[in-house]
């Protein structure tokens, strides 16, 4: 049985929460102490969940931590990881790890010389929704994928998080902040992307705080909130990725796919769960039938209902993959390849040229249910 590796949480803000109370459904991981660049904060965690709260200096000297999580805002992502591995820990970061593919390739080095892995969210292209997309590719059912939309648009977040500042600065955004979702679920059911093309937008000067102690502030926008692009991959297949956050309300489908044999509807990548709709032909489109996978499981209760959450299963997917001398699902080459594409993306936009990609990645090796259930801790 695989031993239990250590893990040091850098980072205390919300999605913090998400790591603390869900980690325990998955083998091979256990939290053991926190850090924020507020020591407040951290305590309030370290209290809630029964770990440590200690200083980051402190957290990256622990004996007891093997990876540490990096959940800070995406402009420190680097530094930390980079702190991180020079102080000798494997590495899990939150999307996207790095805002350049040369702090990708700095990590990826420093890794290598020290024999140390570095993985990166999102991991919910391994919910039971999306795996099972990638079996019907995988078997032939709706044959070589030659296109697709995907379509990720709201009216951002300044109506429900107190502090949204960040995102509306350079390094956010919504092809950098909501895109790893999507492009990560295309690489991971097509593969790696050649080249991009897209223009961008910024309506708004500024947004309006609209809930919290700061209704009422309004902060400033430095980033493109609407991207539209085309992507086209090594396969062929174009796909077009609508990103805004200038649209109070739309009618398309989070994402479709266009095979040579049929078509078929992927639920929000943002998500585990959700239904899979295809068609092969001319036939009728029809849901397909249910698929007994671990990961699809509603186990949460949302605003909307029960739904499937089941993140930090790419970080346990990351502890047994070491433990096991095999590769890891949420590796730094695909998390470095869509960091390439999302960053080609606002290059085009600004410059009105195509932009080839710098990287390529594997496909990450798909999960089965008998994978999915291996990964979770018998109590779950």
């Amino acid at each position: 049985m695989a031993r239990k590796l250590g893990v040091g949480i850098v980072g205390c803000g919300n999605i913090s929460t998400t790591y603390f109370s869900l980690s325990p459904l998955f083998k091979g991981i256990e939290v053991r102490s926190c850090a924020d660049i507020n020591p407040a904060v951290a305590k309030a965690k370290a209290k809630e969940y029964g770990v440590r709260a200690e200083s980051v200096a402190d957290l990256l000297a622990a004996d007891d931590v093997d990876i540490v999580v990096n959940l800070t805002i995406p402009a420190v992502h680097y530094e930390i990881s980079r702190q991180a591995l020079d102080a000798g820990s494997h590495v899990y970061s939150e999307k996207p790890f790095v805002l350049s593919v040369k702090e990708g390739l700095d990590l990826k080095k420093r890794a290598a010389k020290k024999g140390l892995r570095v993985g990166s969210a999102p991991d919910t292209f391994l919910g039971g929704a999306h795996q099972l997309v990638r079996d019907l590719i995988d078997k032939g059912k709706l044959g070589r994928i030659t296109g697709g939309t995907c379509h990720v648009m709201s009216h951002g977040m300044e109506h429900w998080h107190p502090n949204p500042d960040f995102f509306f600065q350079p390094g956010a955004g919504p092809v950098l902040d909501i895109g790893p979702y999507y492009i990560t679920n295309l690489v991971q059911l097509i593969g790696p992307v050649r080249r991009v093309t897209a223009l961008a937008a910024t309506p708004q000067k500024f947004r309006t705080i609209a809930n919290g102690p700061r209704n009422g502030q309004k902060v400033p926008v430095d980033t493109p909130t609407t991207i539209h692009s085309v992507l086209e991959f090594d396969n062929g297949a174009l796909v077009t990725l609508n990103a805004s956050w200038d649209v109070w309300a739309h009618g398309h489908a989070p994402m479709e796919l266009y095979g040579e044999e049929g078509t078929v509807y992927v639920p929000d990548p943002n998500f585990f769960g959700g239904n899979v709709r295809y068609t092969t032909g001319s036939s009728e489109v029809k849901r397909t039938p249910a698929w007994q996978h671990p990961f699809g499981v509603p186990n949460q209760k949302h605003s909307h209902g029960m739904m499937a959450n089941y993140r930090t299963a790419g970080l346990a997917d990351m502890a047994l993959a070491i433990q096991g001398d095999r590769p890891h699902r949420c590796s730094l080459e695909l998390a470095l390849h869509v960091v390439d594409v999302m960053t080609a993306i606002l290059k085009s936009a600004e410059t009105g040229k195509f932009v080839a990609m710098q990287t390529t990645c594997e496909r990450p090796a798909a999960l089965g249910p008998k994978e999915a259930k291996a990964l979770l801790a018998k109590r779950a």
